[in-house]
């Protein structure tokens, strides 16, 4: 059984399902924090849905599950739910120091999860890619293709004022690119050139987000414009967005289920080991940790009119050299300050994280 420990400001509990609850204990207020027993299995939590999962201004719940009938597995139960608060608490005073708004969600081993913040109202940018190559994999399974199938490429058709260092590696009038390599550009170097191309060539934006509507819930995300979109009118980058569990869902899937063909997946689940951006963020406390790998897509904002960052991102699946795995998505919104100074936010909210699952193991609490 997982444990889920949830921060949130506003709503109020809705349509929680009560199946496998046998005892239920109120605690403290203060803490603000709801701790479920749900299945391991991450379709149970796309089945009860996210909005299952809202709690009311500074309610507390832990329910427990017929371990209680085990003295020895409720106290385990016990402690790893009080760890779970610590873990919470930590996140959550991180996120309240700062200087706008930041979502955070954390799946552990596939199942105990916590999120801080978790409205679907931050920004994607360029983590939406991740969305994007899972889609196309899908769509080239459906046809029989291959991703080694070439695609003609005129260089007069990219746009030279945006993110892209396909066009410093490819520097004729006209050249030919695998899909696949179009798909590294997008996942590895977060290239904006190879992502438009992808959408106006291969799956429309509007065909990658009813796709991923069927791996991850709904009513959490919403992808409606490419990056060439996003640049002519930098308010756009509002209309594409997610609530940080529904992007965390969607890694741990990647990383855990099947979601398209073994090759394509292994194909994504590489590139995201590669990926050279933002290692500044959730990679940068864990970079020289033995043993520690760690997959992930960022994503970067545009300033807006105020003044603020408009996104700063990362979402990752970190190994650990003892078998255990986590799932770690950090967004941060409309942040007074600079790309530099969110990346200390996510370092060091990835830090803590880490400190927390070793605390697990250390402990002897699984």
């Amino acid at each position: 059984m997982g444990l889920i420990a949830i921060k949130r400001k506003y709503s109020a509990i809705r349509r929680i399902s009560y199946k496998n609850i046998v005892n239920l204990r109120v605690l403290s207020p203060r803490n603000r924090i709801m701790i479920m027993n749900l299945n391991r299995n991450m379709s149970h939590i796309a089945q009860i849905g996210l909005k299952s999962l809202a709690l009311s201004s500074l309610v507390s719940i832990v329910l427990f599950s017929s371990c209680k009938n085990d003295s020895r597995n409720f106290t385990e139960t016990e402690r790893r739910a009080e760890k779970l608060t610590e873990l919470c608490d930590s996140l959550d005073a991180i996120a309240s120091s700062v200087r706008g708004e930041v979502g955070i969600a954390v799946i552990i081993d596939s199942s105990d999860t916590v999120t801080v913040n978790n409205e679907d109202v931050y920004p994607l940018m360029s983590v939406f890619k991740l969305h994007q190559a899972i889609a196309v994999c899908h769509e080239f399974d459906r046809r029989g293709t291959s991703l080694d199938s070439l695609v003609y490429i005129d260089r007069s058709s990219l746009n030279a004022d945006t993110w892209s260092p396909m066009l410093k590696d490819y520097l004729t009038a006209h050249f030919h690119m695998p899909v696949s390599e179009l798909l590294r550009y997008a996942l590895v170097k977060s290239d904006n050139n190879a992502s438009n191309m992808m959408f106006d060539r291969l799956v429309s934006v509007a065909a990658t987000d009813s796709f991923v509507a069927t791996l991850i819930p709904r009513d959490q995300f919403r992808l409606s414009f490419r990056e060439a979109d996003m640049q002519s009118d930098h308010s756009l980058s509002y209309a594409n967005h997610s609530s940080p569990l529904a992007a965390a869902i969607l890694v741990e899937r990647l990383f855990t289920d099947s979601i398209v063909s073994p090759a394509k997946q292994g194909f994504i689940r590489d590139a995201m080991r590669e990926c050279v951006t933002g290692i500044d963020r959730i990679s940068a406390p864990l970079r020289y940790k033995e043993g520690v790998k760690v997959a992930h897509k960022t994503g970067s904002g545009f300033t807006n009119e105020r003044g603020q960052l408009i996104a700063h991102n990362d979402a990752a699946y970190v190994e650990l050299p003892d078998g255990r795995h986590y799932t770690i998505v950090v967004f941060v919104k409309d942040f007074y300050g600079d790309e530099r100074g969110a990346s200390t936010v996510i370092s060091r909210i990835s830090a803590t994280t880490y400190e927390y699952i070793n605390g697990l193991t250390d402990s002897g609490t699984k």
